[in-house]
């Protein structure tokens, strides 16, 4: 390890320290606690120049939270007051102010898009009318249509593209629980509802109206086993299903998610090959 990455690693072992020394007395502190505040907001800092991460995926493919980003976060909402702003017509009372400098970031925000301070857009994303939560980091060359909702600490990708009407859950509460992740070159289709903790895999692509959260069960459609649950695997096509469940009252259909194909990672790039795909099961994007 390099000697610049060590005095990094020094230094964010330090800052964790102490962000988790004020967690431990949370409830005494308020907006009057300066110095406290001023720490929060050198994290929040960070993250919003993609410099700290709230959770990322290892080389194994498992996912790590850091717990005191998370606290960082939360603190944030104690150690400082609401306050009126004004952005063009529009007034806001908030205790975060929003995203600022895109220009020099190299992202494009469409009017009636926002972003709040404390998340990171890379370059390249495009915001069309839409909101990004504190905590999230957006890759670079993503799409994040309209009315597309990015919650907090979510993960999205580079090059992923959430389809018009998707909602990203976030979640702050508690520190340790993982957020949703998306992963590079995946594709949301509209309205789909990707929620707590869930995700989705490298070059994914997720069909219209699908909701994915850790109780719903991911099914293979050719043999009909379970793969996981809240996990769509790398290059799989997945669509919304039925699956049908007897109960005392009589037979009901429950939420599922479809994996209809499994891509080569050249395929996902094309859109004729996955609209044939999806026609055939009656799906869309």
């Amino acid at each position: 390890m390099q000697m610049s990455q060590v005095s990094e690693s020094v230094e964010l072992a330090e800052l964790e320290s102490q962000i988790l020394s004020v967690w431990d007395r949370r409830d005494s502190v308020d907006s009057t606690a300066i110095s406290e505040r001023n720490l929060v907001f050198s994290v929040l800092g960070r993250l919003d120049r993609g410099e700290l991460r709230v959770a990322e995926v290892r080389e194994d493919g498992s996912l790590l939270v850091h717990e005191w980003v998370k606290c960082a976060i939360l603190l944030s909402f104690r150690l400082r007051d609401l306050a009126e702003y004004e952005v063009g017509p529009f007034e806001y009372l908030d205790r975060m102010p929003l995203k600022r400098n895109y220009r020099a970031s190299g992202v494009r925000v469409v009017p009636g898009a926002s972003a709040r301070f404390g998340s990171y857009l890379g370059r390249g994303v495009t915001l069309m009318p839409s909101y990004v939560n504190i905590g999230a980091y957006v890759g670079e060359q993503t799409m994040v249509d309209t009315w597309a909702t990015v919650g907090s600490c979510a993960q999205i990708g580079a090059r992923v593209h959430l389809s018009g009407g998707v909602g990203i859950g976030g979640v702050l509460e508690p520190p340790q629980a993982a957020p949703v992740v998306v992963e590079d070159d995946a594709f949301i289709g509209s309205r789909a509802m990707i929620t707590e903790g869930a995700r989705v895999g490298k070059g994914a692509v997720i069909g219209a109206g699908v909701i994915l959260n850790p109780s719903i069960p991911v099914i293979d459609a050719e043999t009909g086993a379970e793969i996981s649950r809240g996990y769509v695997p790398d290059y799989s096509v997945a669509v919304t299903g039925i699956r049908t469940k007897h109960f005392a009252g009589g037979e009901f259909g429950l939420p599922c998610v479809l994996v209809i194909k499994k891509m080569a990672e050249g395929e996902r790039h094309s859109k004729t090959l996955l609209n044939e795909v999806l026609r055939e099961h009656g799906a869309a994007l």
